[in-house]
């Protein structure tokens, strides 16, 4: 019987290419989902979280298909990708639609780039930041094997995260400032690029992901 990777589909993200991507490099004991029932998520070896747009959409779309829950108990006990908002909303709380309490798997808040405070730093600087970028590893990673440091990736997004515990933070990216473009922790890796867009580096991540025991 073959192993479940299970995408969640909440109503929100490009999933038909996250689908293909992931499709392209599992195992041939692996299946890949894209999935709504809470049950098919829970039965999966493995979930990713993908998603874009804006994060109260995002969180009020996993409650009106009561997939907070289900998504939180597989970010807590089996190997789990989170994808741009699908990691911003990862965190306690965003800033953006004027604030919006997130799922709180992690302390720590989603900024935006336009924040005043760091608006000289963003001087001549386009948002939402989009294109390639490189990220800097922070720290050693199964989910890194094959991927030179400083590689580019492919971002779309005009918030960032910010951890309050800075052992959360896997790689950084410059855009004006240098702002947290990975997290991880245990059987949790979250990226705010589009590995499914991302080309060599980012099908060599998701085939790492499809191979990786959740464990570091």
């Amino acid at each position: 019987m073959s192993a479940v990777i299970a995408i969640v589909d909440y109503g929100m993200g490009n999933l038909r290419s996250v689908l293909k991507a992931l499709e392209h490099v599992t195992t041939d004991s692996q299946r890949v989902i894209v999935t709504s029932n809470a049950q098919e998520i829970a039965d999966a070896e493995r979930v990713v979280f993908p998603g874009q747009g804006a994060a109260r959409a995002c969180m009020e779309h996993l409650r009106q298909m009561n997939l907070e829950a289900v998504v939180l108990q597989a970010a807590s006990e089996k190997p789990f990708l989170g994808i741009c908002m699908g990691m911003q909303v990862l965190m306690k709380h965003s800033e953006e639609n004027e604030g919006v309490d997130c799922m709180n798997l992690y302390a720590g808040e989603v900024r935006a780039f336009a924040d005043v405070t760091i608006r000289p730093q963003m001087q001549n600087l386009k948002i939402p930041h989009m294109g390639w970028n490189r990220v800097s590893q922070k720290q050693a990673h199964p989910l890194w094997q094959g991927i030179p440091d400083n590689n580019r990736f492919y971002f779309v997004h005009s918030y960032y995260v910010d951890p309050e515990d800075k052992s959360l933070i896997a790689g950084t990216t410059e855009f004006g400032i240098e702002f947290v473009s990975v997290i991880a922790k245990d059987n949790v890796f979250a990226a705010q690029f589009h590995p499914e867009k991302s080309a060599h580096d980012g099908l060599q991540l998701l085939k790492n992901f499809c191979r990786w025991d959740g464990k570091v």
